[in-house]
Formats: structure tokens, C-alpha cells, sequence
């Protein structure tokens, strides 16, 4: 069981690192051009597609990447705690 657990906890992070680069590869012009670039920018709209109907821009900021790193860490916690009663 603590495969599982640490297993969720590491994707969340890997998940949370690739959308933060996600976010900061926006602000370099051709960055998306990469393979880097590519592999990121498939992963990352997988994950903020759901997110993308929500009205998450205010004043010219886009806070969906920063909403979905929260969902992402909450929902991983959330799993963990399950877990965590199952065993109890």
C-alpha cells in the first residue's frame, strides 16, 4: 500500500512541475517549438482542457494552471487519506 501512496504523491508532483513548466515556457517566443516544448504542451492540455471552461481569467491573467496544480494537489491528498483510512 505505501507503493501506492508514494506512487500518487510523485505523479502529483511530476504533474504539478510540468504544468509550472508549461506556464513559464509561455513566456519564451518558440519554446513550444521544441520536442521538450511539444511533450510538455501535450501533457499540459490534457490536463487544463477540463479547466479551460471555467472562467478563470481576471484582468488579463490566466489562473487555470495555477487552479489546476491546486485540484492536483488536493485530489492526491485526498486520495492518500483514503488510503490511509482503508488501512486503519
Amino acid at each position: 500500500m505505501l507503493f501506492i501512496i508514494n506512487f500518487i504523491l510523485l505523479s502529483a508532483r511530476i504533474l504539478s512541475l510540468i504544468l509550472v513548466a508549461y506556464a513559464l515556457m509561455s513566456w519564451f517566443p518558440g519554446a513550444y517549438q521544441t520536442s521538450l516544448g511539444q511533450l510538455v504542451l501535450k501533457i499540459s492540455e490534457s490536463i487544463l482542457k477540463p479547466f479551460r471552461r471555467l472562467p478563470l481569467q481576471f484582468a488579463g491573467l490566466d489562473l487555470t494552471v495555477y487552479v489546476a496544480v491546486l485540484c492536483i494537489h488536493f485530489g492526491s491528498q485526498w486520495l492518500v487519506q483514503i488510503l490511509l483510512s482503508v488501512l486503519a
